[in-house]
């Protein structure tokens, strides 16, 4: 696993210790924090604990420590995956969530039964990644009386945002039991929807959105696109099994979406894969009014950078990337983007 073109976590020799499900974190002024779960094969239910590398900006280049295990986030029983951190501006704390599974139980054996066995949790840290606090479990607070609808569970996984508002967004996704006939051992009708989990008091407390209605959405990241006096948009990509990113808008912050479209101009693999979108201002020489969004995710063969732009003069139009069809919901259309591969 690289970023800026360096490997960060590499795989052992032979296909014993593994590296998967990457994430990074921006915490100003010049520190990257980057994560990844170490499992000892490539499977799932091998996942043990999250890793960690330490970055620290000098000029154009980032100089990487050494790998930190963070073998101490874990819970009695439990691999701890999915790391997915966000980063709460006005007190300088890292929020570190994951989720903790029952060893042995695998995703499709969840799906199937229609129980999860995921815990949400969360660790933080108040010194750019440098130590952490225990793990806290937030499944009781933020899902609360819904965790029986939910055949399991994830966060991101990636990186989470704040927003304007000062909200922070953890992107999240849920199998949710659609259907399931009692007393009859049948497999459960469930389908990944994303959403995300966010607090309104710097961290202190967490609640959850709403699920995407509509089309299929699992793994997901989100970006906040200001639209100058009009407010925010929060944009949301998603992984689905259609080949291609699904992608919604949200006009209240994460607490709804509007329901997802199909992005062909973000392929992915028949099973989807991670993807990340971060958002920033305008490059320079560029109006003022615009926004750009930064995609990121593999294919199969290679890796694709997509650029869109949001204009707040133009409400009605976003390109999403280009040719991303039409949100139902609110009308929403795409307009053409740049790509760049």
């Amino acid at each position: 696993m690289g970023v800026f073109g360096e490997t960060l976590f590499r795989q052992e020799a032979g296909g014993g210790v593994t590296y998967r499900i990457p994430a990074l974190l921006h915490v100003p002024p010049a520190t990257f924090l980057a994560f990844a779960e170490k499992r000892s094969s490539a499977r799932d239910e091998d996942a043990e604990y999250l890793v960690l590398r330490r970055g620290l900006r000098r000029g154009q280049a980032v100089e990487w420590g050494p790998v930190e295990e963070l073998s101490g986030l874990v819970l009695p029983g439990r691999r701890t995956m999915n790391p997915c951190p966000v980063y709460e501006a006005s007190s300088g704390v890292v929020f570190l969530f994951c989720i903790c599974v029952e060893r042995r139980v695998t995703e499709q054996h969840q799906i199937l039964a229609g129980r999860s066995a995921a815990r949400l949790c969360c660790a933080t840290s108040r010194d750019g990644g440098r130590s952490w606090s225990a793990l806290r479990d937030l499944t009781d607070e933020a899902i609360g009386a819904d965790l029986p609808h939910w055949a399991t569970f994830a966060v991101g996984p990636g990186h989470g945002v704040q927003l304007a508002s000062g909200r922070l967004a953890v992107p999240a996704y849920a199998y949710y039991v659609h259907w399931r006939l009692c007393g009859v051992p049948l497999p459960c009708w469930t389908r990944p929807h994303a959403f995300i989990f966010y607090s309104d008091d710097a961290g202190r407390s967490w609640s959850k959105g709403s699920l995407l209605r509509g089309m299929q959405t699992g793994e997901c990241q989100v970006a906040e696109i200001s639209c100058g006096d009009q407010g925010t948009v929060l944009y949301c990509s998603a992984r689905t099994s259609c080949r291609c990113r699904a992608v919604a808008l949200s006009t209240d912050r994460g607490l709804r979406f509007g329901l997802p479209a199909r992005c062909p101009a973000l392929c992915e693999p028949l099973q989807g894969c991670q993807g990340s979108v971060v958002s920033f201002a305008a490059p320079d020489g560029e109006e003022d009014t615009q926004h750009w969004l930064l995609y990121s995710h593999p294919t199969d063969r290679w890796h694709r950078r997509d650029l869109g732009i949001y204009d707040p003069k133009h409400s009605s139009k976003i390109s999403i990337p280009p040719h991303c069809g039409k949100n139902a919901e609110d009308g929403t259309k795409s307009t053409m983007g740049k790509i760049q591969t």
